[in-house]
């Protein structure tokens, strides 16, 4: 009886590690095959004509319509710079570089990712409409309430995501400089 006893302990535990690293590697997937440069995510091979089997799998998981490696490259952000989920109670300022690309746009999602603008003829932010600093570098605000520098309107309220797409970039790709920084996400007054 202990032997049927450990025999199906030993299978519940195999079952639920490696079930529980199979959902972390589709979701999260830090460490495999996602990365990660501030709070920003990005999984560089989506647009690859072979990607690495756990990027195949967050595909197959994500079931969305992906760009290709030569169109682009998505970075997404579900926590501000110090770590704390970004809400639509609160508002955030984006400060920083944005990677070498053709153009950019930023977007505010939902968990469903259904967009989150408040203006329906303005879905997100577009690189040629943001105020720069002297030195270069954007200033964006994020969020319900209006805010000074550029500013992207949200609706609703919740946890959302910011998604930041580099059209034409090599960003990730190997020629660009392994230093590649993005906007830092600094969380402003909460409601």
């Amino acid at each position: 009886m202990r032997f049927v006893l450990r025999l199906l302990l030993s299978i519940a535990v195999a079952l639920c590690v490696g079930f529980g690293l199979s959902y972390y590697a589709l979701t999260d997937g830090r460490l495999f095959g996602a990365r990660e440069i501030g709070p920003w995510i990005s999984w560089p091979d989506v647009g690859a004509p072979s990607p690495n089997p756990y990027t195949r799998g967050h595909l197959t998981r994500d079931g969305a319509l992906q760009l290709g490696r030569s169109e682009g490259l998505q970075f997404i952000a579900t926590t501000d710079s110090a770590g704390g989920p970004l809400d639509l109670a609160c508002t955030y300022r984006l400060d920083g570089r944005v990677p070498v690309s053709a153009f950019w746009t930023l977007a505010a999602v939902n968990a469903d990712w259904v967009n989150l603008s408040a203006s329906p003829t303005q879905p997100a932010i577009r690189s040629s409409e943001v105020v720069r600093d002297t030195s270069g570098a954007l200033r964006v605000s994020v969020g319900t309430r209006l805010s000074p520098y550029t500013w992207l309107e949200l609706a609703g309220s919740g946890a959302f995501s910011l998604v930041l797409t580099l059209y034409d970039t090599t960003a990730l790709s190997g020629s660009a400089s392994a230093d590649l920084s993005l906007p830092t996400i600094t969380r402003g007054d909460c409601a």
